[in-house]
């Protein structure tokens, strides 16, 4: 997905692969028409490379991240940064430090929907703010777990449905409505064996803007439903499946609503992979590489820098804390 996203870039190039299985690597330059590093140290020594695209398993993210910094490389890295907000953290620092720009994977904000939903937003239509709520019924086999070995450890995956698939709409969840205040949560594991994480969670979240919101994430949920979210505020209220709007009602219209409704349903095809992981589409990658790009040629910062990228993650494991102790948690 990241190597077809930077094909269809028009400001980046892909030029070389590094991966320490040597004929997975191989195959993959051979594939895609540039080189393959025979080791890490080179790749980083490597001049032409001037940013490097981090999609290993979570957990290693730092082990990637940190020295590829240090060799001054911009760096982007995929959801989360790393599975924990302390771990998450020294990737940003190591950044920050090196003087190199770090974005984290967040394609879903470069969405049409979510970005006309977020000027609504900022723009004060809803008003105050009275609910922001999620829905992510999806589904994983057994067979997804037990395809590779990191699939659903707290070492590498860092947790399950919430920390891997969801961590996208959670995202959204505090770019559109703000930090959250306090949250409770149950998480649990209901039809996958073997896993050390969630399959299914539960979350109620009160928002420093004072809406109250839920967060429901599964892997369980055959045959898998696109993910929803829906914003309320005592002006109006917006539905979203995916990247189509499915209700935008204010109590006072503005000349644009009637063709956003009309234009707004019908998506743009960048999502999926509420049943299915292959099927998700790269356009919300290539959109955010081509931000990337942009920000390190003007020397400027990304729309979405690492700081942005502890977010979700902050949330998450407060849900995570919040359902091991039994008690609400504040941030």
């Amino acid at each position: 997905m990241h190597a077809a996203a930077l094909e269809a870039a028009g400001n980046a190039e892909l030029v070389a692969v590094y991966d320490k299985a040597v004929e997975r690597a191989q195959k993959f330059a051979g594939d895609h028409k540039v080189r393959a590093a025979e080791s890490f140290e080179a790749f980083l020594a490597d001049s032409e490379i001037e940013a490097v695209t981090i999609a290993t398993p979570t957990g290693i993210h730092g082990a990637v991240a940190l020295p590829a910094a240090a060799a001054g490389k911009h760096i982007l890295c995929e959801k989360p940064l790393d599975v924990t907000l302390e771990k998450s953290d020294a990737i940003i620092k190591a950044c920050h430090q090196n003087n190199v720009t770090l974005a984290a994977v967040f394609q879903s904000r470069f969405g049409t929907a979510v970005q006309l939903l977020k000027k609504a937003i900022d723009a004060g239509r809803f008003g105050q703010m009275v609910l922001a709520s999620t829905k992510i019924h999806w589904f994983r086999s057994q067979q997804y777990y037990d395809s590779a070995g990191w699939r659903g450890t707290w070492e590498l995956d860092g947790g399950g449905a919430l920390m891997n698939q969801s961590i996208h709409t959670v995202d959204l969840l505090v770019y559109l409505n703000g930090s959250p205040a306090e949250v409770f949560a149950y998480t649990d594991t209901l039809t996958h064996t073997g896993i050390e994480v969630e399959d299914t969670a539960a979350a109620v979240v009160k928002f420093k803007n004072g809406a109250l919101g839920t967060i429901e994430a599964s892997t369980s949920c055959a045959p898998g439903f696109p993910r929803q979210i829906e914003i309320s505020g005592e002006n109006g209220s917006v539905l979203l499946e995916d990247d189509r709007i499915l209700r935008w009602e204010f109590t006072e219209e503005l000349p644009e609503d009637a063709e956003i409704r009309a234009n707004g349903a019908a998506g743009e095809g960048m999502y999926g992979g509420a049943g299915d992981p292959m099927a998700i589409n790269y356009e919300g990658h290539r959109r955010q590489i081509e931000d990337l790009a942009d920000a390190i040629i003007n020397k400027k910062s990304p729309k979405l820098p690492g700081q942005e990228g502890r977010r979700a993650v902050e949330l998450i494991c407060g849900i995570y804390e919040s359902a091991r102790t039994g008690k609400p948690v504040k941030f």
